[in-house]
């Protein structure tokens, strides 16, 4: 009688599966962990890949639209200095109605085309005396010496440049500071100027 209630009792128990060790499981629950895991990196994967698609995408159409439109920027350069040169003229005090609407029609075209330039992410390049020297997007026709300005650093402009999406169109023609200029050099940033105009020198 015992017995059959001990049997009983274990078969209950197994059907239950309350005689299992609980080590038995693990093995299933490991896997399901295992998987889940995976999946999960394939998703951060997946994300990644998808933002640097998107990324190189980015970067592809602004390389389209640069090689697209760089040759007709290039050429509307052209027609941006000679309006500079234009509007820099002494006109010696002239008070010719004539030639100041013709001064006037002259700013507002020069106006009109800086704005469509800078519209299509042409920007201009115009360093102010004191700048420091960069050889990706400034050209260094001279060196002089200046009491007001660093060795290394820009002196004057002159013709601006124009970078197109970050790069450089045209660089812009700049004169440098002598070595040994400026009456209170910033060490660090003297050196720094002086090794990029250095660098430049040794290029061209």
């Amino acid at each position: 009688m015992d017995a059959d209630i001990g049997e009983s009792e274990a078969e209950a128990n197994a059907e239950a599966g309350l005689d299992s060790t609980p080590g038995d499981d693990l093995g299933p629950i490991d896997a399901l962990i295992a998987e889940r895991d995976q999946w999960k990196d394939r998703a951060l994967r997946a994300v990644a890949e998808a933002e640097n698609t998107k990324r190189r995408a980015e970067q592809q159409n602004n390389d389209a639209r640069a090689y697209a439109i760089q040759k007709f920027a290039r050429d509307l350069l052209g027609v941006a200095d000679t309006l500079e040169r234009a509007l820099a003229v002494d006109l010696g005090g002239s008070e010719d109605p004539a030639v100041a609407n013709l001064v006037k029609g002259l700013e507002l075209t020069h106006k009109s085309l800086m704005q469509a330039f800078e519209a299509n992410n042409l920007q201009r390049v115009a360093p102010e005396p004191g700048e420091a020297f960069d050889p990706h997007l400034h050209q260094a026709m001279m060196e002089q010496p200046s009491e007001t300005v660093e060795g290394g650093r820009i002196v004057q402009t002159l013709q601006p440049g124009y970078a197109l999406f970050g790069r450089t169109v045209r660089a812009a023609m700049v004169v440098v500071a002598a070595k040994g200029s400026g009456g209170r050099p910033n060490a660090a940033d003297q050196a720094a100027g002086a090794a990029a105009y250095a660098a430049a020198a040794d290029k061209g």
